[in-house]
């Protein structure tokens, strides 16, 4: 049964203020999970709690690169593992680790390393993408190069449905061939001003959620998780907007 998510960068000026109070914002909304984006120095502990009173799951974490290619991934599984999070999802790759096809393949290989050490600790392990892994080298995008070089059992996907778009790629083609590696989406819509892509609510652009959502459930993608960053108005109205409509939609998936 497929969840929604919010990827709590969308609020990441508020949530680096007071991580407890941007929570509390944000549970009140309706999402049924948090994905995180840093702790802020906050004990394992006390996020378990914010969780369990406000009856959400965690719903991934995003863990840089660095950091999980560093020594001490005991130190990260021990935090994750206590606030309940099965799903660590390196973000992104800095410029220097994807500048050519070969670096694409080493990258992969790390991802391996590190989706292995996640799985021997019981975690999920996935990647997240912006529109850089549609850069092309040769015949293959960045992202082709990750995933064909990385198995599947080891490293997943984390799809960004707006930043596959807006490289011009399908996000429902995406999820065909990649199948039951993609477990979580990141969902906002995508709007057009001055003839440049912008982020909106889901359900006040372009895209067609109700078609990426068919194709999600198909293939049993557990989150659909809402990380917008660009708001007209006051944000919390917006994510107000996100969870309505994609339940809306999810409903509306599960009658047909």
């Amino acid at each position: 049964m497929s969840k929604i998510g919010l990827q709590l960068f969308s609020v990441w000026k508020d949530a680096e203020k007071d991580f407890l109070g941007t929570f509390q914002k944000v549970a009140d909304l309706g999402y049924e999970g948090i994905q995180f984006a840093g702790f802020y120095n906050t004990p394992a502990k006390k996020v378990k709690q914010l969780l369990d009173e406000h009856e959400m799951a965690a719903a991934g974490a995003h863990v840089g690169i660095h950091q999980l290619l560093q020594p001490g991934l005991e130190n990260i599984f021990d935090y994750h593992q206590t606030i309940g999070n099965n799903l660590i999802i390196c973000p992104a790759i800095p410029k220097e680790m994807r500048e050519t096809a070969d670096d694409y393949k080493r990258t992969a290989e790390s991802l391996n390393k590190i989706g292995e050490a996640c799985k021997k600790a019981g975690f999920i392990f996935g990647y997240h993408n912006h529109d850089f892994e549609f850069e092309k080298f040769g015949d293959r995008t960045g992202l082709e190069l990750l995933f064909g070089n990385t198995e599947p059992d080891l490293v997943k996907m984390e799809l960004d449905c707006y930043w596959a778009s807006f490289a011009e790629y399908d996000p429902i083609e995406i999820i065909r061939k990649y199948r039951d590696r993609v477990v979580s989406l990141h969902i906002k819509d995508m709007k057009i001003v001055n003839g440049k892509k912008a982020g909106t609510e889901v359900g006040r652009g372009i895209f067609d959620y109700a078609s990426i959502i068919k194709a999600a459930n198909e293939y049993g993608v557990e989150w659909f998780t809402v990380e917008q960053e660009e708001f007209e108005g006051d944000p919390y109205e917006s994510l107000a907007i996100n969870v309505d409509t994609l339940k809306h939609l999810l409903a509306e998936a599960a009658i047909k």
